[in-house]
């Protein structure tokens, strides 16, 4: 079939509608045990707590384990890390030590979280996994590479630096994968990423990952992906099952403070994020929720990574619950409690919502979205509504017990 008409299959499931817009059929693996997983592999996937592959699983861990490059587009939440994880430490050899696989992500927090994913499912592989982020010894980063690293899960600059300066060896290097592509070819990551991609052999299989995919990102991957496989879901379809949205109106800035300080005590039942659109309204919120006698911790990505390090460590062990942080945080970090998002501001695009608001309710459990919104700002929530076909009410007197 020519290229210009690439046929358009729904294939629906229980647990996924998914658009597949693809040249080719995509099959659907319904177990681990039938992807031919090493045995080693497959007990590290049962004791993350797996016990069925999930809709985007199902369908691109085959055709990246064989070597396809592959486009994965799926919601939040959904297990996309686990999808590139297992076929990364599938493909490795353990006998050689040296790097294999190179995963770069947008955000240091989510670098780390991807190495943690990978050490916990390869526990039983003795598979090294470094992250390779700024903001850390650089010394540690050189012997920890020197030492050997299966799976390298970085930041794009600092990788570069360490693939220019020779620690970082890039000649067995077979995959490379992109996570959160979207940011990372859109923000002022592309060229770092050109940079590295050149250090790269000529055979090396790309793989993309994201929740949202715009046309000049697709039409962009051309440049460095061969007959890549994308398995796509329908916009409409991303918005995220089993989280309430709501909306409550403020007639002016000011009020949004009194309306948060109204709701702290809903807040804590779980665990929350409210997000602000700059890192000085961060501090400014922070304080201001401090001096009423609140507790909050923030995070946003002027912080020293010590520091940023401590609260996500806080924030996770729940010795925090309510967590103030720009839009840094809204991707791809997963912490289990959190069931209420706040967006004390809109976000300043349409595709920010859905990983802001994907920060509840993962892997099917309830969520429940909140919404601050001024006069001026009730056309932004009506295009975002109409944008992900989706319908945002105003808030209950009874919002806690939807928590």
């Amino acid at each position: 079939m020519a290229d210009g008409q690439r046929e358009r299959r729904v294939i629906s499931e229980d647990d996924a509608k998914i658009v597949f817009e693809t040249s080719e059929e995509v099959s659907v693996t319904p177990t681990f045990d039938s992807m031919k997983i090493r045995e080693d592999l497959l007990r590290g996937i049962y004791a993350y707590g797996f016990e069925r592959p999930s809709a985007i699983q199902q369908r691109a861990i085959v055709p990246i384990v064989k070597g396809r490059d592959v486009i994965a587009q799926a919601q939040s939440g959904t297990g996309k890390t686990a999808t590139y994880s297992i076929s990364a430490l599938q493909n490795v050899d353990v006998k050689v030590r040296e790097t294999q696989a190179l995963i770069l992500s947008p955000t240091r927090e989510l670098a780390v979280q991807v190495q943690k994913v990978i050490l916990a499912l390869g526990d039983y592989m003795s598979v090294q996994c470094h992250a390779c982020i700024g903001g850390t010894n650089v010394g540690e980063d050189i012997r920890k590479l020197d030492y050997g690293q299966h799976i390298v899960s970085g930041t794009p600059g600092r990788v570069f630096d360490m693939i220019k300066r020779r620690n970082l060896r890039t000649r067995s290097i077979k995959m490379l994968i992109l996570d959160e592509a979207d940011e990372m070819l859109n923000r002022g990551f592309k060229e770092q990423i050109y940079d590295v991609y050149r250090f790269l052999p000529p055979a090396t299989q790309v793989v993309l990952v994201s929740a949202t995919l715009p046309h000049d990102i697709l039409e962009m991957t051309g440049k460095f992906m061969t007959d890549p496989i994308r398995i796509l879901v329908k916009r409409d379809e991303l918005t995220l099952e089993g989280i309430k949205q709501f909306f409550v109106a403020v007639e002016r800035e000011e009020w949004k403070f009194d309306t948060l300080c109204d709701l702290y005590d809903t807040l804590t039942i779980t665990q929350a994020v409210i997000f602000v659109n700059t890192k000085r309204k961060v501090d400014w919120l922070t304080e201001k929720m401090r001096d009423a006698n609140f507790t909050v911790s923030s995070m946003h990505g002027d912080m020293p990574q010590k520091e940023r390090e401590a609260i996500m460590k806080e924030f996770r062990g729940a010795q925090s619950r309510v967590l103030i942080s720009t839009d840094l945080w809204a991707r791809g970090l997963d912490v289990s409690q959190v069931s209420l998002v706040i967006n004390y501001d809109l976000p300043n695009n349409r595709e920010l919502y859905i990983h802001r608001i994907g920060r509840s309710g993962r892997f099917g459990r309830k969520g429940v979205a909140i919404n601050f919104v001024k006069s001026d700002d009730i056309r932004i929530l009506r295009d975002i509504e109409q944008y992900y076909s989706t319908q945002i009410d105003e808030m209950p007197m009874n919002v806690a017990d939807l928590i």
